[in-house]
Protein backbone atom coordinates (compact mmCIF):
# COMPACT_ATOMS: atom_id res chain seq x y z
CA UNK A 1 0.00 0.00 0.00
CA UNK A 2 1.25 3.55 -1.12
CA UNK A 3 1.18 6.52 1.09
CA UNK A 4 -2.19 7.83 2.36
CA UNK A 5 -2.54 11.16 1.68
CA UNK A 6 -3.92 14.31 3.30
CA UNK A 7 -6.20 15.74 0.74
CA UNK A 8 -7.52 19.35 1.64
CA UNK A 9 -10.42 21.02 -0.19
CA UNK A 10 -11.72 24.53 0.98
CA UNK A 11 -14.10 26.94 -0.56
CA UNK A 12 -17.11 28.75 0.61
CA UNK A 13 -20.35 28.09 1.44
CA UNK A 14 -22.34 25.79 -1.35
CA UNK A 15 -19.12 25.54 -3.72
CA UNK A 16 -19.46 21.61 -3.79
CA UNK A 17 -16.57 20.91 -1.84
CA UNK A 18 -18.91 19.05 0.96
CA UNK A 19 -20.11 16.66 -1.86
CA UNK A 20 -16.89 15.87 -3.91
CA UNK A 21 -15.41 15.39 -0.45
CA UNK A 22 -17.09 12.82 0.49
CA UNK A 23 -17.26 11.46 -2.99
CA UNK A 24 -13.34 10.97 -3.06
CA UNK A 25 -12.72 9.65 0.49
CA UNK A 26 -15.58 7.18 -0.78
CA UNK A 27 -13.30 5.94 -3.82
CA UNK A 28 -10.14 6.33 -2.48
CA UNK A 29 -11.05 4.44 0.95
CA UNK A 30 -10.11 7.24 2.69
CA UNK A 31 -11.83 8.79 6.14
CA UNK A 32 -13.94 12.04 5.01
CA UNK A 33 -13.83 14.73 8.07
CA UNK A 34 -16.48 17.60 7.47
CA UNK A 35 -14.44 20.30 9.66
CA UNK A 36 -17.82 22.50 9.29
CA UNK A 37 -19.80 20.41 11.31
CA UNK A 38 -17.34 20.39 14.22
CA UNK A 39 -17.98 24.46 14.23
CA UNK A 40 -21.72 23.56 14.13
CA UNK A 41 -21.46 21.07 16.87
CA UNK A 42 -19.67 23.21 19.02
CA UNK A 43 -22.07 26.22 18.31
CA UNK A 44 -24.79 23.89 19.38
CA UNK A 45 -23.74 22.91 22.31
CA UNK A 46 -23.04 26.53 23.35
CA UNK A 47 -26.51 27.04 22.46
CA UNK A 48 -27.66 24.15 24.51
CA UNK A 49 -25.63 25.31 27.72
CA UNK A 50 -26.48 28.99 27.07
CA UNK A 51 -23.39 30.17 27.00
CA UNK A 52 -23.28 33.53 25.61
CA UNK A 53 -20.34 33.94 22.75
CA UNK A 54 -18.72 36.84 24.92
CA UNK A 55 -17.89 34.50 27.80
CA UNK A 56 -14.91 32.78 27.22
CA UNK A 57 -14.26 31.79 30.49
CA UNK A 58 -17.08 29.15 29.95
CA UNK A 59 -16.84 28.89 26.10
CA UNK A 60 -13.07 27.16 27.31
CA UNK A 61 -14.74 25.50 29.91
CA UNK A 62 -17.25 23.61 27.81
CA UNK A 63 -14.38 23.26 24.84
CA UNK A 64 -12.25 20.75 27.32
CA UNK A 65 -14.99 18.53 27.81
CA UNK A 66 -16.52 18.12 24.23
CA UNK A 67 -16.19 15.28 22.21
CA UNK A 68 -16.82 15.60 18.56
CA UNK A 69 -16.66 12.22 16.26
CA UNK A 70 -17.90 10.98 12.80
CA UNK A 71 -19.62 7.21 11.85
CA UNK A 72 -21.07 5.81 8.77
CA UNK A 73 -24.52 4.40 9.30
CA UNK A 74 -26.33 2.72 6.43
CA UNK A 75 -23.40 4.63 4.10
CA UNK A 76 -24.42 8.10 5.88
CA UNK A 77 -22.05 10.10 7.95
CA UNK A 78 -23.72 10.54 11.39
CA UNK A 79 -22.07 13.30 13.69
CA UNK A 80 -22.25 12.65 17.19
CA UNK A 81 -21.58 15.54 19.51
CA UNK A 82 -20.74 14.57 23.35
CA UNK A 83 -21.77 10.86 22.13
CA UNK A 84 -25.39 12.20 20.45
CA UNK A 85 -26.40 12.21 16.67
CA UNK A 86 -26.65 15.40 16.19
CA UNK A 87 -26.45 15.22 12.54
CA UNK A 88 -29.90 16.72 11.59
CA UNK A 89 -29.65 19.72 14.21
CA UNK A 90 -26.66 20.89 13.40
CA UNK A 91 -27.87 21.83 9.62
CA UNK A 92 -30.87 23.61 10.66
CA UNK A 93 -30.47 27.81 10.45
CA UNK A 94 -30.36 29.24 13.94
CA UNK A 95 -27.03 26.94 14.04
CA UNK A 96 -25.85 27.50 11.08
CA UNK A 97 -25.83 31.09 11.46
CA UNK A 98 -24.30 30.82 15.31
CA UNK A 99 -21.57 27.92 13.47
CA UNK A 100 -20.63 31.07 11.19
CA UNK A 101 -20.16 33.34 14.61
CA UNK A 102 -18.49 31.21 17.36
CA UNK A 103 -15.98 29.99 13.75
CA UNK A 104 -14.19 33.17 14.64
CA UNK A 105 -13.25 33.09 18.05
CA UNK A 106 -9.89 31.69 18.55
CA UNK A 107 -10.00 29.71 21.58
CA UNK A 108 -12.71 27.70 19.41
CA UNK A 109 -10.92 27.57 16.46
CA UNK A 110 -7.50 26.40 18.17
CA UNK A 111 -9.89 23.75 19.57
CA UNK A 112 -11.01 22.60 16.52
CA UNK A 113 -7.32 22.38 14.71
CA UNK A 114 -5.86 20.65 17.06
CA UNK A 115 -8.88 18.03 16.97
CA UNK A 116 -8.80 17.96 13.07
CA UNK A 117 -5.06 17.81 12.96
CA UNK A 118 -4.78 14.60 15.38
CA UNK A 119 -7.71 12.79 13.30
CA UNK A 120 -5.79 13.86 9.79
CA UNK A 121 -2.43 13.08 12.01
CA UNK A 122 -1.76 9.10 9.91
CA UNK A 123 -3.15 10.75 6.50
CA UNK A 124 -5.59 8.85 4.71
CA UNK A 125 -8.49 11.80 5.18
CA UNK A 126 -10.14 14.28 3.21
CA UNK A 127 -10.88 17.18 4.96
CA UNK A 128 -13.10 20.33 3.80
CA UNK A 129 -13.51 23.24 5.32
CA UNK A 130 -12.12 27.06 4.85
CA UNK A 131 -8.87 26.95 6.20
CA UNK A 132 -7.79 23.25 5.94
CA UNK A 133 -5.18 24.25 3.27
CA UNK A 134 -3.74 27.29 5.09
CA UNK A 135 -3.79 26.73 8.51
CA UNK A 136 -4.96 22.84 9.49
CA UNK A 137 -3.20 21.41 7.20
CA UNK A 138 -0.66 23.58 5.18
CA UNK A 139 1.85 20.92 3.92
CA UNK A 140 -1.27 19.08 2.93
CA UNK A 141 -0.34 16.40 0.10
CA UNK A 142 -2.70 17.78 -2.13
CA UNK A 143 -5.35 20.87 -1.94
CA UNK A 144 -8.27 22.55 -3.92
CA UNK A 145 -9.98 25.69 -3.78
CA UNK A 146 -13.41 25.48 -5.26
CA UNK A 147 -15.62 28.14 -5.97
CA UNK A 148 -18.90 28.77 -7.83
CA UNK A 149 -20.89 32.10 -8.62
CA UNK A 150 -22.94 33.40 -5.49
CA UNK A 151 -25.80 33.11 -7.97
CA UNK A 152 -25.34 29.61 -8.47
CA UNK A 153 -24.38 28.41 -5.01
CA UNK A 154 -27.71 30.09 -3.60
CA UNK A 155 -29.57 28.09 -6.34
CA UNK A 156 -28.05 24.91 -5.02
CA UNK A 157 -28.29 25.54 -0.98
CA UNK A 158 -32.15 26.78 -2.06
CA UNK A 159 -33.28 23.51 -3.88
CA UNK A 160 -31.97 21.78 -0.52
CA UNK A 161 -34.53 23.46 1.76
CA UNK A 162 -38.10 22.64 2.12
CA UNK A 163 -40.44 24.11 -0.67
CA UNK A 164 -41.42 27.63 0.30
CA UNK A 165 -39.39 27.92 3.63
CA UNK A 166 -37.39 30.72 1.62
CA UNK A 167 -36.48 32.28 -1.31
CA UNK A 168 -33.59 32.21 -3.64
CA UNK A 169 -32.78 36.16 -3.30
CA UNK A 170 -32.84 35.63 0.76
CA UNK A 171 -30.75 32.10 0.18
CA UNK A 172 -28.21 34.25 -1.76
CA UNK A 173 -28.67 37.14 0.46
CA UNK A 174 -27.40 35.14 3.68
CA UNK A 175 -24.54 33.32 1.46
CA UNK A 176 -22.83 36.92 0.63
CA UNK A 177 -23.26 37.87 4.70
CA UNK A 178 -21.70 34.39 5.47
CA UNK A 179 -18.96 34.82 2.54
CA UNK A 180 -18.01 38.20 4.05
CA UNK A 181 -17.75 36.72 7.50
CA UNK A 182 -15.83 34.50 6.40
CA UNK A 183 -13.21 35.76 4.87
CA UNK A 184 -12.59 38.66 6.75
CA UNK A 185 -12.20 36.99 10.58
CA UNK A 186 -9.35 37.85 11.70
CA UNK A 187 -8.59 34.01 12.56
CA UNK A 188 -8.49 31.08 10.12
CA UNK A 189 -10.37 33.44 6.96
CA UNK A 190 -11.96 31.48 4.10
CA UNK A 191 -8.52 31.94 1.66
CA UNK A 192 -6.97 30.02 -0.71
CA UNK A 193 -3.40 28.61 -0.62
CA UNK A 194 -0.96 29.69 -2.99
CA UNK A 195 -0.48 26.27 -3.94
CA UNK A 196 -3.77 25.16 -4.07
CA UNK A 197 -5.68 24.00 -7.30
CA UNK A 198 -8.41 26.38 -8.28
CA UNK A 199 -12.12 24.83 -9.44
CA UNK A 200 -14.76 26.76 -10.91
CA UNK A 201 -17.91 24.31 -9.93
CA UNK A 202 -20.20 26.81 -11.71
CA UNK A 203 -20.36 25.17 -15.00
CA UNK A 204 -19.98 21.64 -13.67
CA UNK A 205 -22.50 18.94 -12.66
CA UNK A 206 -21.55 16.80 -9.51
CA UNK A 207 -19.82 14.17 -11.20
CA UNK A 208 -17.49 16.34 -13.32
CA UNK A 209 -15.85 17.81 -10.80
CA UNK A 210 -15.93 14.65 -8.48
CA UNK A 211 -13.99 13.27 -11.61
CA UNK A 212 -11.50 16.17 -12.47
CA UNK A 213 -10.50 16.31 -8.64
CA UNK A 214 -10.64 12.89 -8.37
CA UNK A 215 -8.56 12.53 -11.09
CA UNK A 216 -5.71 14.58 -10.12
CA UNK A 217 -5.95 12.88 -6.47
CA UNK A 218 -5.09 9.66 -8.78
CA UNK A 219 -2.14 11.24 -10.53
CA UNK A 220 -1.14 12.43 -7.51
CA UNK A 221 -0.99 9.08 -5.69
CA UNK A 222 0.75 7.22 -8.27
CA UNK A 223 3.54 10.11 -8.52
CA UNK A 224 3.64 9.48 -4.60
CA UNK A 225 3.78 6.00 -5.01
CA UNK A 226 6.78 6.06 -7.81
CA UNK A 227 9.20 8.30 -5.61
Amino acid sequence: MGKRLVIAIDGPAASGKSTTAKSIAKLLGYTYIDTGAMYRSAALAAFRAKISFDDIDKLKDMLEHISISFQISADMQIVLLNGKDVSKRIRDADITKLSSEIATIPIVRHKMVKLQQQMGDEGGVVMDGRDIGTVVFPNADIKFFLTASTRVRALRRWKELPEGAVTVEQVEKDLVWRDKNDSSRSVGPLLKADDAIHVDTSGLSVQQQINQIYSQVKTKINSEDMT
